[in-house]
C-alpha cells in the first residue's frame, strides 16, 4: 500500500505514463487507485507524429494493467519521506514474519 499512498501525494502534479505498447503520455495526474488506474488531464502524447489519432484527446483514463512506468517529476518526490516509509513498512513486515 506504500506506493498507492505515495502516488496519492502526486495528484495535481505533471507525470509521464509509459504504456506497455510504448506510448508515452504526459499530463496532470488527477486520480489514482490501488490498482494503478490513472486519470490524466491536459494530456500530450510525446510522439504525436507516431500517434496522430491521440492529438485531439485531452483527458484519459489508463487502466493499471497497461502501465509500464510512471515517470515522476524529481521536485515532487520527497525521497527522505519515501525512504522512511519504506523502512517502516519493511520493519513491520519483518515483525509480522517473526510472529509466524
Amino acid at each position: 500500500m506504500l506506493f498507492f499512498s505515495f502516488f496519492k501525494t502526486l495528484v495535481d502534479h505533471e507525470v509521464t505514463v509509459e504504456l506497455k505498447n510504448d506510448i508515452q503520455i504526459k499530463g496532470v495526474l488527477k486520480s489514482v487507485d490501488q490498482y494503478l488506474n490513472i486519470k490524466l488531464e491536459n494530456i500530450q502524447v510525446l510522439e504525436e507524429v507516431k500517434y496522430p489519432h491521440l492529438s485531439a484527446v485531452k483527458n484519459v483514463f489508463i487502466r493499471g494493467s497497461v502501465v509500464r512506468y510512471v515517470h515522476l517529476p524529481a521536485a515532487a518526490v520527497d525521497t527522505t519521506l519515501l525512504e522512511d516509509a519504506t523502512r517502516r513498512e519493511a520493519a513491520q513486515a519483518a515483525a509480522k514474519a517473526k510472529q509466524g
